[in-house]
């Protein structure tokens, strides 16, 4: 069983930024790939960025070049430094590892 544990949002200018953290519990294993999704109000949950084990990165076109994805094995914990904030960054972020999800962590840019 694995327990993912987000933090870091908040409310935030357009144009600031925020890191958010994702502590994980459990079975995990550093071998794996660790993710952030997002949801908006309304709107379907969908793919951030994702980070394998050995540091390779995968980012969706709308974030690319203002996130990054980035991991610490020794603690578990993977990390979303986020840049240059939009208000259509306005979402709950959640952490992702093998189909488990945490609570999520909300995140609002106002304009």
């Amino acid at each position: 069983q694995v327990q993912l544990v987000e933090s870091g949002g908040g409310l935030v200018q357009a144009g600031g930024s925020l890191r958010l953290s994702c502590a994980a519990s459990g079975r995990i294993f550093s071998s794996n790939a660790m993710g952030w999704y997002r949801q908006a109000l309304g709107k379907q949950r969908e793919f951030v960025a994702t980070i394998t084990s050995g540091g390779s990165t995968i980012y969706a076109d709308s974030v690319k070049g203002r996130f990054t994805i980035s991991r610490d094995n020794a603690k578990n914990t993977v990390y979303l430094q986020m840049n240059s904030l939009k208000p259509e960054d306005t979402a709950v972020y959640y952490c992702c590892y093998l189909g488990s999800w945490g609570q999520g962590t909300q995140v609002t840019v106002s304009s």
